[in-house]
């Protein structure tokens, strides 16, 4: 378990000025503990065990109740091994996005998922980016397909527009889940493609996940989502706030920010 090897692998005097990998550990299992139905144990342990705004050197000392949370936690998420099972039946994602300025962000979306246990990820990028986000990892699988305005001609647009929703159609009944969004930049063409591929994806009821400039994208195309309950918003603090600007037309009110959560996914 990496998370009791970590501890135990580092030097005690070591530990005393590495409090941050201790806080690490305590978010990481924190976090998980909502999917755990013993959430509320595992807060109270971590909370008596890291009580206190310092560290001190009886709290940086590897802890059993700790390795057993974390162990139990992840034991939890992480899917059985089954001789039956073949590849893929732990999850099939595919990542829209990835532009000739963004490369970083796809392949830490599509890397991400493959690391807490989906089989396999797949990236949709326009052709710059495809080379760059294949050289980070042969894990990823890598399709080339959009493309950005400066590289076609107006004339062409509508054919090669067709041709790229093609290509993705004929993956998307193999995916579990769409993530559209990271690195995609926010050029025009490129846009109306992925906007083409979010109204496919929606026809054939498939779980959509929207960050950054897929945010971007539907603020600005409120149709896309508007009464699908399979997609997903990740907005950051200034893309929520042109969220609630575009869909309640007002600012966000700090004051009663949980009531303007509810009616912004209402609506």
């Amino acid at each position: 378990m990496r998370i009791h090897c970590l501890q135990r692998s580092i030097p005690s005097s070591c530990m005393l000025n590495s409090s941050a990998i201790i806080r690490r550990q305590q978010f990481l299992i924190r976090a998980l503990g909502g999917c755990c139905s013993h959430q509320t144990h595992h807060q109270f342990r971590m909370q008596s065990m890291f009580s206190g705004s310092g560290l001190g050197a009886d709290a940086v000392q590897p802890k059993k109740g700790l390795d057993a949370d974390a162990c139990g936690i992840l034991r939890l998420i992480t899917p059985p091994v089954d001789p039956t099972r073949y590849k893929g039946q732990a999850g099939k994602i595919a990542v829209i996005g990835g532009c000739r300025e963004y490369t970083g962000a796809p392949y830490f979306s599509a890397i991400s998922a493959l690391k807490i246990g989906a089989d396999l990820s797949h990236v949709f990028c326009t052709k710059d980016a495809a080379p760059i986000i294949k050289g980070y990892s042969p894990e990823l699988i890598v399709h080339p397909v959009l493309e950005e305005s400066y590289s076609i001609r107006d004339e062409d647009k509508k054919s090669i527009s067709e041709r790229v929703l093609a290509e993705v159609e004929k993956w998307m009944e193999r995916f579990d889940c769409l993530v559209v969004g990271p690195g995609l930049g926010r050029d025009p063409f490129l846009l109306d493609c992925v906007s083409n591929i979010i109204k496919h994806a929606r026809r054939s009821s498939i779980p959509i996940v929207i960050d950054a400039d897929g945010l971007f994208l539907v603020t600005n195309s409120l149709d896309l989502i508007s009464g699908y309950p399979l997609a997903i918003l990740t907005p950051n603090i200034n893309e929520y706030k042109r969220l609630v600007q575009s869909v309640l037309n007002c600012e966000v009110n700090d004051h009663d920010a949980p009531g303007q959560l509810l009616s912004l996914a209402k609506r």
